[in-house]
């Protein structure tokens, strides 16, 4: 009897799985991609990265100023000579302007290496960037496949209590029917009244944390929560997963691992980049200066205006003799800087292998449990079929079927949480291997 409810219960919640949008895992990291907030701002970072990542800003080019003044002012003049034959000169509101325009060069032709260090830097903070951007995106695509697996899983769950509840619904209807016929008891119609109920309530808790669940992925991927759609039913695994293999991926591809690797060469750069300032620095020069003297007023002989064009060049050397010991305190610590960088980079590897052994130990145990539980799911439900069957001719008793019920329901959770298991780590497995970021 319970056989024809449940299919009837599929076939109407199957008709409702079509009338929503089927969301794929690929098509769910399709759209996170797309939307997350995260991986946005992180790509507006790396072409930030890009911008400062010139010739210009490691100061290897010239820099080249141009300027344009003319000023004006008005005097009161009184000349006076020492000829006493000459007459006195005396002026009111004179107007006197000058003028001048010119164009400057500076550039740096050595300091020590200290340019092209700086352009390397650069180069390392892009990288740093794009680095950075690849494990928003690692870590993205693993959340968004974690979390629709773990619908996946509730939605499996919500099927399975659903069959315990039929079972329940039918076992029911039939101590109610016994009651009322006089054949069963009042006791065996209540509890099977208080069980129903029970498996009732465990089947709305795990519908709404479907639904939960369904809204931290519309998060994920920058929707509204309401947003409806259906997942898969199965949770398919990959089990020729190879720790070696995975081992020497992320030691290639790890993000975290490769931060740690840029962040040691920067503190290298950086080392160097101090001891450059040791170094003298010669600067070429050169400009053109154009100047303008309008006189308002002087006497006969002297200039009413005057015109100037130069051209100038030179070399330039500097060096830095003291400091007050501040350049050799910073060489110290960069110097620091790098070394525990080092230590950072090590501890990063450490920590990495740790993950992946751990990992991969639970991947493997999970899939021997999903061998194991297969079996007793099997076995369960021939046992339910079995039970209540003679629950139905009255050859079991009430108790004896719910606790051949619980262990079905309970055998297919053990099945449900193994599968999920082993596909959680190797969702971990990949992530720390930077399979993800293609």
């Amino acid at each position: 009897m319970y056989k024809n409810t449940l299919l009837f219960t599929i076939l109407i919640a199957s008709k409702c799985i079509f009338c929503q949008e089927m969301l794929s895992p690929e098509k769910a990291i399709s759209i996170a991609l797309q939307n997350n907030y995260a991986i946005k701002i992180s790509n507006t970072q790396i072409k930030l990265a890009e911008s400062n990542n010139t010739k210009g800003n490691a100061g290897m080019l010239p820099t080249i100023t141009g300027n344009v003044q003319r000023n004006y002012n008005i005097n009161n003049t009184e000349l006076k000579f020492f000829d006493d034959k000459l007459p006195i000169i005396n002026r009111k509101g004179v107007q006197n302007n000058t003028g001048n325009a010119g164009a400057s060069l500076t550039w740096t032709v050595f300091n020590g290496k200290g340019m092209y260090i700086a352009r390397n830097q650069l180069g390392k903070l892009q990288q740093l960037a794009e680095n950075n951007a690849k494990s928003i995106i690692v870590n993205t695509v693993a959340q968004v496949l974690s979390t629709y697996y773990d619908i996946v899983r509730g939605e499996k769950r919500v099927k399975n209590l659903k069959k315990g509840l039929e079972i329940s619904n039918d076992r029911l209807k039939l101590s109610k029917d016994r009651y009322d016929v006089g054949q069963g008891s009042r006791v065996d119609f209540l509890s099977s009244q208080v069980d129903y109920n029970q498996d009732k309530s465990d089947l709305i808790a795990a519908e709404q944390a479907v639904n939960n669940t369904k809204m931290a992925l519309n998060n994920l991927l920058v929707q509204l929560p309401t947003n409806s759609f259906a997942t898969i039913d199965s949770i398919d695994i990959d089990q020729f997963l190879d720790v070696e293999s995975i081992k020497s991926a992320s030691l290639s591809s790890n993000p975290t691992l490769n931060q740690a690797k840029l962040n040691n060469n920067l503190a290298d750069l950086d080392i160097k980049a101090q001891k450059a300032a040791q170094m003298p620095v010669f600067d070429f020069f050169s400009g053109y200066n154009y100047n303008l003297n309008n006189i308002g007023a002087g006497a006969p002989q002297a200039t009413k205006q005057s015109q100037f064009l130069a051209f100038n060049y030179g070399l330039r050397a500097s060096i830095n003799i003291f400091d007050g010991y501040n350049l050799k305190r910073r060489i110290e610590n960069a110097k620091l800087v790098s070394e525990i960088n080092q230590i950072q980079e090590k501890d990063v590897i450490n920590q990495m292998n740790l993950m992946v052994e751990r990992s991969f130990q639970n991947y493997k145990n999970a899939l021997e449990l999903i061998k194991l539980e297969t079996e007793n799911y099997k076995i369960a439900y021939l046992n339910t079929e079995i039970a209540f069957e003679r629950y139905r001719v009255g050859n079991s008793t009430a108790y004896e079927l719910r606790e051949v019920q619980r262990n079905a329901v309970a055998a297919e959770t053990r099945l449900i949480e193994a599968e999920f298991t082993a596909k959680i780590n190797e969702i971990e497995l990949n992530r720390i291997s930077g399979k993800y970021i293609n």
